[in-house]
């Protein structure tokens, strides 16, 4: 599986941006799939992940009730809705897949990583 984020950019806070992965090969549809961020000097950080089918869905903390994740199979695509941006969520945004079930990811436990994509958030 090859994934390739996109949708980044510079936001002010209090704005909105959506990020897509879209990702190569068949089998997209049977892989949890996750969003990470990782800022300058700091560790990656779990942001939120999806099951195959899209019934079940985890958020980090710091992003509960402002992030959606979500994802389109016929698209081979997983998106995240970013709304209510703040300056801390400035980060490389990195999108992931796993075949070990969607309560792995936010542990990292993940097969396949995309580039990443910067997203900016001015005060």
């Amino acid at each position: 599986v090859q994934l390739q984020a996109s949708g980044g950019g510079l936001v002010q806070g209090g704005g909105s941006l959506r990020l897509s992965c879209a990702a190569s090969g068949r089998t997209f549809g049977s892989y949890a799939m996750g969003w990470f961020r990782q800022a300058p000097g700091k560790a990656r950080e779990f942001v939120a992940a999806i099951s195959w089918s899209g019934g079940t869905t985890y958020y980090g903390d710091s992003v509960k009730g402002r992030f959606t994740i979500s994802r389109d199979n016929a698209k081979n695509t997983v998106y995240l809705q970013m709304n209510s941006l703040k300056p801390e969520d400035t980060a490389v945004y990195y999108c992931a897949a796993g075949s070990r079930g969607v309560a792995t990811i936010p542990h990292l436990m993940v097969d396949y990583w995309g580039k990443g994509t910067l997203v900016t958030v001015s005060s």
